[in-house]
């Protein structure tokens, strides 16, 4: 019986964590006020970079695009590649570019970013979605000298991604 309770004490205190994060107020330019949370999904991928020449000629790492699946309750509902492009399962898609950014928590994460939606396809949960905000990032950031132009690098990142609706 009082391994049931522990857990069960956990699991409130882990969902009353949960939802004073969510509550904390984002940086201002990343933040969509006024608009509705469609639906949060939590991305588990890479960050994909290329070795390139730089603008003085030396090798450096280039970001190229992202390959992260969607999941929601810990099941996969989709999948998040390069445009920036997010497909649910349910057949609906946007596809998005960078309207506002804000540093990541630490030096190796990705910045947390809005983004504003340039096109949708089929039907579905992202249907009416306007915004997309990439929030509490984890990974993924890679800077600096790389040794062989056309390599690429797979950095592993994870972050939860929200989509919004204007009223």
């Amino acid at each position: 019986m009082l391994p049931n309770r522990i857990a069960a004490i956990v699991l409130l205190l882990s969902a009353s964590s949960a939802t004073t994060r969510a509550a904390e107020p984002l940086p201002e330019a990343i933040a969509a006020p006024g608009q509705t949370v469609v639906v949060t999904l939590h991305a588990e991928g890479a960050q994909v970079y290329e070795c390139k020449a730089g603008a003085d000629g030396k090798a450096i790492w280039s970001f190229r695009e992202p390959i992260a699946t969607l999941l929601a309750d810990g099941k996969t509902v989709g999948r998040h590649y390069a445009g920036p492009n997010w497909e649910h399962s349910d057949g609906s898609a946007v596809a998005a570019k960078v309207a506002g950014n804000a540093p990541g928590a630490t030096a190796n994460d990705i910045p947390w970013l809005k983004l504003e939606v340039t096109s949708r396809r089929g039907s579905g949960v992202l249907t009416d979605v306007t915004t997309v905000q990439r929030i509490n990032t984890k990974g993924g950031k890679r800077d600096g000298a790389c040794e062989t132009i056309g390599s690429f690098l797979n950095v592993p990142y994870s972050a939860d991604y929200v989509f919004l609706r204007k009223p």
